[in-house]
């Protein structure tokens, strides 16, 4: 059975940051890769149960992946959160074996302006940090033949 490791990068996110680490429950680690923050970002990380680590200038999540306990990364940015169908499909996904040569899944996004919810592009979030590096904070926008049902909720305020 696959675990799954939350990889997400903060500065000064406490306001928004509980959203998002509670909404990671498929999830068997988080780690919270901070740069410098300057409010209460490192204690709310650590009352959900992650993992918390000082970003080294210049290196980007990308490297995080490595620091991960599990070969599959989902990718997360702090004004996000999985929907209850998300969770529920990562969950589903976690009872099968996936397939040995996936490399990434694609997750739909959708965005919230304040006025509505928008759809947004897939975008690729789960990878096999074994069968993809990446240089950036998300992997990049590649192909993937597998997408995940559910929705990756995008949040433009706090």
């Amino acid at each position: 059975m696959p675990k799954i490791s939350a990889l997400l990068r903060t500065h000064n996110d406490a306001l928004r940051l509980g959203r998002v680490l509670d909404s990671l429950r498929a999830c068997d680690e988080v780690l919270v890769i901070d740069e410098c923050s300057e409010d209460d970002t490192e204690r709310v990380a650590r009352e959900h149960g992650a993992t918390f680590k000082t970003a080294i200038p210049g290196v980007t999540s990308g490297a995080y992946a490595m620091d991960a306990e599990n070969e599959w990364i989902l990718c997360v940015h702090t004004n996000e959160a999985l929907s209850d169908d998300l969770e529920a499909a990562l969950l589903e996904w976690k009872q099968q074996e996936p397939n040995d040569r996936q490399a990434c899944y694609s997750v739909p996004i959708r965005e919230n302006d304040g006025s509505g919810w928008e759809k947004r592009p897939a975008e690729v979030r789960l990878i096999n940090r074994k069968r993809m590096n990446w240089v950036g904070d998300m992997p990049p926008d590649q192909p993937c033949s597998a997408l995940l049902s559910g929705d990756l909720l995008s949040f433009s305020e706090p």
